[in-house]
């Protein structure tokens, strides 16, 4: 039986690939202090996309995820952890300009909210929480800006 491939749903993933300086800032506020670097690559089986970030901000905790696919029905999964001990599982798309995670359950629900801007060299984004489970609201915008 043939089962299908990954390789269309992996090459979506390819504007992410590269080095980003990242800005953080509250809705509307001013940019958040410190240097933050995120830097996706694909793993040497070329299955997975791999980000590490880090952040010069005691509150923003550094992480690592791991983005796959499922290639029969075309779903993407990011696996996140971070340095605090916070392991995620968020559903995610991407394609046509945008990319998007999401996840349900505890400690809330969350959402993330992106364009892709400049030829594809920054990408804006906000994530948003609910804290009651059902109404979202901002929690912080994120900026990416490809380095080199």
């Amino acid at each position: 039986m043939d089962q299908p491939t990954a390789k269309q749903a992996l090459e979506r993933l390819e504007p992410l690939v590269g080095e980003w300086a990242v800005e953080a800032a509250s809705p509307g506020g001013r940019p958040w202090p410190g240097e933050a670097r995120a830097t996706f690559e694909w793993h040497d089986s070329g299955a997975h996309l791999i980000e590490r970030s880090t952040a010069e901000m005691p509150e923003a905790p550094d992480g690592v995820s791991i983005i796959g696919c499922d290639a029969a029905n075309g779903t993407y999964y990011k696996l996140y952890s971070d340095d605090r001990g916070v392991c995620r599982i968020y559903e995610m798309r991407i394609g046509d300009g945008e990319w998007g995670l999401w996840r349900q359950g505890a400690p809330f629900p969350q959402r993330f909210t992106a364009r892709f801007e400049d030829d594809g060299n920054t990408i804006v984004g906000r994530w948003e929480k609910a804290e009651d489970g059902t109404s979202y609201a901002p929690d912080f915008d994120l900026i990416y800006r490809r380095i080199g």
